[in-house]
């Protein structure tokens, strides 16, 4: 393995300044800069535009959101807004903002503000935007009340806006750098860019700058109306692989390694570094695209369940995670509204030689794949699809495997599509709606466009369509067993077929707190600190 010099400088100097920091005090320990190891993968820093791993960590520490998830994953409590009310429908909003609320320019939250935030979100029409689909107006009657209303009932609203892709933006401050809020935001608005390089947020920390494929840094914000955050600076630094991060880790190049596979941190044995497994509802999938251009036999659902019967689920957990994770049966991960008592998959080759034989497939074909050169929570995706490669093979199905960088993946499955492939996938919140308006195969959902490909294969399941209706009209009580009749769907629909949710690592120092797994932002920043 190659070294790489600018980081173990980068690990020595922070050795140095801990060390002098110690005998300084613990104020001055604060303020060394804490670093964390991981891999980027950003794809913008736009609120409007960003849906990553790492964008939840930026967004969360940047910006706020008008409320938060707390610490058990599954309340929700104020933030922005002190104060909510909803009507008998679930199809009107009204909430009440902090007095005391401030962006990090000083100048106050407001009415407006979430206006034209929400607004951008569903206008820009990037991958969070179907957060807003379903609104339909957004009043302001004065700066500290916000009116959200509805095209139809929306139970898991107040959920969605847990999301870090729903937080508020200082209209003033990005107006003016160009973003737009209108209906043509989507072709009209140019602020990308000037979000790579600044914050407009009123997060307890600010954007001090991005290097992509390096690192993004952030700095605390001194006007912050929140409790003021303990750690001074932070880096997220890029660090592409589990070992790698481990070495600075041990090092003491890094405080905290958040991608650390369950096999990697076995070889960690320094008493200075803390290691804890935990469940997560963080899953990787596989995914059939039938209306790519690139398929060399109609992906019909029947082939689509004959070639989910060929996979070895049992050992592809095995072969990722060392065991440390668990089989997942639809794409609402377990612990989620619905998922109680579903049937997890299992693998069954005669039952898939048997319905490929039916589908005149008995001699086999080829499948083209295209995978994204990533590790993601402990797992290879390329590993992975070799492992399935060898599983297909059994039904005489042959997968040629194609790595590509994640940004060509994000390009080729948009158009011209991608006939299979693997990807994962993180909670934005703790509500099942938005595994079903992303995944399922609903009117507009992202995966129904993507397997599609706009139409040219009809994937559209009426059933889950009504279900979906149903479901954000319920009352809590009754949404659950709608979820699983929605789950049941999605598995049956074989366009998304989950093949492991790994256990989580958390890997840092032993004289950093704070460390914990997030539901909706990954890793809280502002909750971390040093002994």
């Amino acid at each position: 393995m190659a070294l790489n010099f600018p980081k173990l400088f980068r690990g020595a100097a922070l050795v140095l300044a801990a060390a002098t920091a110690f005998h300084a005090g613990p104020l001055l320990a604060q303020d060394q800069p804490l670093i964390i190891a991981r891999h980027l993968e950003i794809n913008s820093l736009d609120p409007s535009r960003a849906f990553c791993d790492t964008c939840q960590i930026y967004l969360s520490s940047a910006y706020q959101g008008l409320v938060s998830l707390a610490a058990d994953n599954k309340s929700i409590e104020p933030l922005l807004a002190t104060s909510w009310e909803v009507n008998a429908d679930q199809t009107v909003f009204t909430f009440k903002l902090a007095p005391n609320a401030v962006f990090s320019d000083g100048s106050p939250v407001e009415s407006k503000d979430v206006k034209w935030s929400y607004e951008r979100l569903k206008n820009i029409k990037a991958d969070a935007s179907f957060m807003m689909s379903l609104v339909k107006s957004i009043d302001t009657p004065d700066p500290k009340t916000v009116v959200v209303t509805m095209e139809s009932s929306n139970s898991e609203f107040i959920g969605v806006l847990t999301a870090p892709y729903t937080v508020i933006i200082n209209s003033d401050v990005a107006a003016a750098a160009g973003a737009k809020a209108d209906a043509d935001a989507s072709t009209t608005d140019t602020a990308e860019g000037w979000f790579l390089a600044n914050s407009a947020g009123s997060g307890p920390y600010v954007l001090k700058s991005y290097a992509p494929d390096d690192e993004l840094r952030f700095v605390r914000n001194d006007k912050f109306w929140g409790k003021a955050p303990a750690i001074g600076e932070i880096v997220i630094d890029e660090t592409a692989d589990a070992v790698s991060q481990a070495q600075m880790l041990q090092s003491g190049a890094a405080d905290i390694a958040m991608q650390v596979d369950p096999d990697t941190s076995k070889t960690i044995s320094s008493p200075d570094v803390a290691i804890k497994t935990v469940p997560s509802y963080n899953f990787i999938y596989v995914m059939f695209s039938p209306g790519a251009e690139g398929n060399k036999v109609p992906l019909t659902k029947e082939v689509r369940q004959a070639l989910a019967y060929a996979i070895d689920y049992d050992g592809i957990i095995q072969f990722t995670v060392g065991g440390e994770g668990k089989p997942q049966a639809s794409p609402i991960p377990n612990g989620f509204p619905g998922t109680a008592d579903l049937p997890m998959p299992k693998q069954d080759l005669e039952k898939a030689k048997s319905m490929l034989a039916a589908a005149g497939l008995a001699d086999g074909f080829e499948l083209d794949v295209t995978v994204a050169q990533l590790n993601v929570y402990g797992v290879d995706l390329v590993l992975l699809m070799q492992k399935v490669q060898q599983d297909l093979a059994r039904v005489n199905v042959k997968l040629n495997i194609q790595p590509v960088a994640s940004a060509v993946w994000r390009e080729q499955v948009a158009s011209p599509g991608v006939p299979f492939s693997a990807r994962f996938y993180a909670p934005d919140y703790f509500g099942s709606a938005q595994y079903v308006q992303f995944f399922g195969m609903i009117p507009d959902s992202f995966w129904l466009t993507r397997a599609g490909q706009k139409g040219k294969v009809d994937l559209l399941n009426q059933k889950e369509t009504d279900l979906m209706k149903k479901a954000m009209a319920a009352s809590d009580a009754e949404r659950d067993g709608i979820y699983h009749e929605i789950a049941l769907q999605m598995i049956e629909d074989k366009i998304i077929v989950p093949v492991v949710s790994p256990n989580l690592v958390l890997a840092y120092r032993s004289n950093i707190e704070g460390v914990r797994y997030s539901a909706c932002c990954n890793l809280p920043l502002s909750e971390l600190s040093r002994k």
